[in-house]
């Protein structure tokens, strides 16, 4: 792998609970984040292309039930999960879309067949499911997304009638839901009502190529049918090889009402920012006045990475060749 080739990961931002995070809790976390960026990593240090690194390292986090995608997805309100996803290569800026999907195991891959195997960029709903089923992507039943942290935190939702953006925190579950005693799921130290839960990565291979992924569960208790900045190219997944390749995690509407990763893109394209000058702008600057909020993760075609976000924290790792992977969850980690 060359000097510049190098991967970066987020899992969700939010305002971070000190007081409920456990040594324990933080380590599982640092070590499940070194552990899939040092996986994306690998695919670029055997000359593995960015595209593949970001499919591998998503496909990790949609695996790990800490993270709000895949099987930690969150309920709808109809006691559903509902996923969307996106992937786009910053080479040919082509791009696969999901939105929607129940049931299928690994929604970026669903968003790379769409790519790769349609004419389209976004499929939605059952559509999409029946064109994912004939081109053999594994499904799961409904009882492989189930954990009781999610159940509880619906429960509270709707006893609140309000809209969770992620994980429900120690402290909330006592009235809701007796917590799990799997170690593997336990509740993330976030305050629920402040955590963005989305995953993603970028990365820039051997060959200078850029690619971005992103994939979520939503939001606790949204409406059935409700979809995000995710598979909204330009707003919660861009990959461009004249600028960089993004990724979002945050207040959905106002990623997609401001096309938060696009503006940036555009900063360095046509004013000739910088990815750290045109990213602060962007998330420090232009989103509160969308009042949004989160992060976005960035690498440029030089390998300059950026993780900047404007809550009191977010998930993220990051690893270049010949280097130990990074991983951090506060605003001091920076």
């Amino acid at each position: 792998m060359g000097a510049r080739a190098a991967i970066a990961i987020h899992g969700g931002a939010g305002t971070i609970l000190r007081s409920s995070l456990t040594t324990e809790q933080e380590a599982r976390y640092l070590d499940a984040l070194q552990s899939i960026v040092s996986a994306g990593s690998e695919v670029l240090a055997q000359g593995g292309s960015a595209l593949d690194a970001v499919s591998v390292a998503v496909s990790l986090l949609e695996d790990c039930p800490l993270f709000n995608a895949g099987k930690g997805s969150v309920f709808t309100n109809a006691g559903t999960i509902e996923m969307d996803a996106a992937i786009m290569d910053g080479k040919t800026r082509r791009a696969g879309a999901v939105a929607g999907v129940q049931h299928v195991r690994n929604p970026i891959q669903a968003a790379r067949t769409v790519m790769e195997h349609s004419p389209h960029v976004l499929m939605m709903g059952k559509g999409a499911e029946e064109f994912l089923r004939r081109h053999g992507l594994p499904f799961e039943e409904p009882a492989y997304f189930y954990t009781e942290e999610r159940h509880a935190q619906l429960q509270r939702a709707r006893q609140e009638s309000g809209v969770l953006l992620d994980h429900d925190a120690a402290n909330l579950l006592g009235t809701a839901a007796k917590p799990t005693t799997d170690p593997a799921i336990a509740p993330a130290p976030l305050d629920p009502d402040k955590k963005f839960g989305t995953v993603g990565a970028v990365a820039l291979d051997l060959q200078g190529n850029l690619a971005a992924a992103t994939s979520t569960g939503g939001m606790t208790n949204k409406l059935p049918g409700r979809v995000g900045d995710t598979p909204i190219l330009g707003a919660g997944c861009y990959a461009d090889n004249q600028t960089a390749a993004l990724s979002a995690t945050g207040t959905g509407e106002a990623f997609m009402r401001s096309l938060a990763l696009h503006d940036i893109a555009a900063q360095m394209q046509y004013l000739g920012y910088g990815l750290e000058k045109a990213a602060h702008i962007v998330v420090m600057d232009k989103l509160p006045l969308y009042e949004g909020q989160g992060g976005i993760i960035g690498i440029d075609k030089l390998g300059n990475i950026v993780l900047p976000f404007n809550t009191e924290g977010m998930y993220r790792a990051w690893q270049r060749f010949g280097e130990s992977p990074f991983a951090a969850i506060y605003s001091s980690n920076k």
